[in-house]
């Protein structure tokens, strides 16, 4: 297989990239992005389980007492490829541009979409089977805090998350929610038979409820094992994620570089493929509360509860 063109999307297709992917991520939408190095980022987070101390004039000080915890951010290769016309090579510039264009919007897509399932559910997108790469790197593997999913209730759902946050400095800041726990809030109605949520309604993602930033995506659960129905946190300050810099996109003209077992010369064809690297961290597990089918491990009022790890 010979690669007789290669090239890196520019500044402004990156940037364009990013700003596709924040808008059908939900972790790109509830958190905050920040470029990667190549060779990782390392974070560190704070734990301060004393409260400031008052001293008096010429009074002893003590010591408060700090952990601190290192989570490195390793980028991890996500890559797309499509065949198409081998008229790409003598098509007009503009022509490949637009043909680029498209390519760009479908990558994009796919992207975010690999960030949440993989982030979210440490799986490889296209097989949906379990990725030895992203390991436990994720929330149903480190998230400990759940809640029995309550199709009856799910704004009671909601409630029991966030109080199992009561006790800690943690701050909700976000909920992801499954389009099913979207349609269970939208279906709740007052006394008087009004909706509770008519934002929900008519399948709306509003992007804030009751001032808590909230997004919809068939992500959170993703594939036949899956439980999840929403995940609730401080995605704000205790999950990072971002881009390492450089987004190379190749154009192959010989060879089978999708073991399709088709060669693209003898099929007219030429093969783009866009590869990029993301990295993400959990920098606080504690700070996260599943809401799901069957949910087990530490919960709220719906299940058995357990001690909580909530340090920050």
């Amino acid at each position: 297989m010979a690669t007789n063109r290669g090239t890196m999307f520019d500044p402004v297709v990156v940037t364009d990239l990013i700003n596709k992917v924040k808008g059908h991520s939900s972790l790109a939408k509830l958190s905050q992005a920040e470029p990667v190095a190549f060779n990782g980022n390392k974070e560190f987070q704070f734990s301060m389980d004393s409260e400031v101390d008052i001293v008096g004039e010429g009074g002893a000080k003590s010591e408060g007492g700090i952990a601190l915890t290192p989570k490195t951010i390793i980028p991890i290769k996500f890559e797309y490829g499509a065949r198409v016309s081998d008229e790409f090579m003598i098509a007009t510039e503009e022509e490949k541009i637009e043909i680029l264009k498209a390519f760009n919007e479908g990558f994009a897509k796919k992207a975010a979409r690999g960030l949440d399932i993989a982030a979210f559910h440490g799986l490889n997108p296209r097989t949906g089977a379990a990725s030895t790469v992203v390991g436990e790197n994720c929330f149903d593997e480190q998230v400990d805090l759940t809640v029995v999913y309550d199709a009856t209730n799910p704004d009671g759902n909601v409630e029991d998350a966030i109080a199992l946050f009561d006790d800690s400095d943690i701050d909700v800041t976000g909920i992801a929610m499954a389009p099913a726990f979207r349609s269970a809030l939208a279906a709740m109605k007052d006394s008087r038979g009004g909706k509770l949520y008519p934002d929900l309604a008519w399948g709306k993602n509003p992007g804030t409820i009751n001032g808590l930033a909230v997004d919809v995506n068939s992500t959170v659960k993703f594939g036949e094992n899956t439980v999840d129905k929403a995940i609730i946190g401080d995605f704000e300050s205790c999950f990072k994620w971002g881009f390492a810099k450089e987004i190379p996109l190749k154009v192959i003209e010989y060879g089978d570089p999708d073991n399709s077992g088709y060669d693209l010369a003898g099929h007219n064809q030429v093969y783009l493929r866009a590869e990029v690297y993301m990295g993400w961290a959990i920098l606080e597990p504690g700070a996260f509360a599943i809401i799901g089918d069957g949910a087990s491990g530490e919960t709220g009022e719906t299940g058995e509860t357990g001690e909580t790890n909530l340090h920050l």
